[in-house]
């Protein structure tokens, strides 16, 4: 009789444990659950103005860490701006990093998540002098907003981006 409830009290334990993982759209268990919080930003974006294309990309790295890129080219030439970007999950804390070329001696700059929501990630860095906080918001499957806000010259400034989602290349 022991046995048996000594089994019973096992196999609850084990369904419990196994009841508290959480898994993706596809089935897998997700480890870093910092990290999947930001699985709607992988892909492809972009935005075209009057002064050229501004693309952004994610893809994962390794089962911690996306990697990102933006570049902005004027006249299908000039490239702008360009930066790297790495979202990694160190403890129970997601970390962006971004390093811009020619700015802050080409040194990278962390941001800390502060809010997050299934559609929102608001990462922060109040030292930094600009931006100080960058905001990704998913409108839907096919459009993302971003938006960095920050001090400049003693002044609250900001700019948004609307991006949209790049489709596949088909092979």
């Amino acid at each position: 009789m022991m046995k048996r409830i000594y089994l019973i009290a096992i196999a609850g334990v084990l369904f419990f444990l196994h009841s508290c993982k959480k898994y993706d759209e596809l089935g897998n268990e997700i480890i870093f659950e910092e990290l999947y919080k930001a699985h709607w930003l992988k892909g492809n974006w972009q935005l075209k103005d009057s002064l050229g294309i501004l693309t952004e990309t994610w893809q994962p790295l390794d089962d911690s860490t996306y990697t990102g890129q933006t570049l902005y080219i004027k006249d299908e030439k000039d490239t702008i701006h360009f930066e790297t970007m790495q979202l990694m999950q160190d403890g129970d804390l997601l970390v962006y990093t971004s390093t811009v070329k020619g700015e802050n001696g080409n040194q990278p700059v962390s941001y800390r998540l502060i809010e997050d929501t299934d559609s929102l990630l608001v990462f922060e860095n109040k030292k930094h002098d600009y931006p100080q906080r960058i905001r990704y918001q998913k409108e839907n499957d096919s459009t993302i907003q971003i938006v960095i806000l920050g001090k400049q010259n003693k002044k609250e400034t900001g700019d948004s981006y609307l991006m949209k989602r790049i489709p596949k290349e088909k092979k």
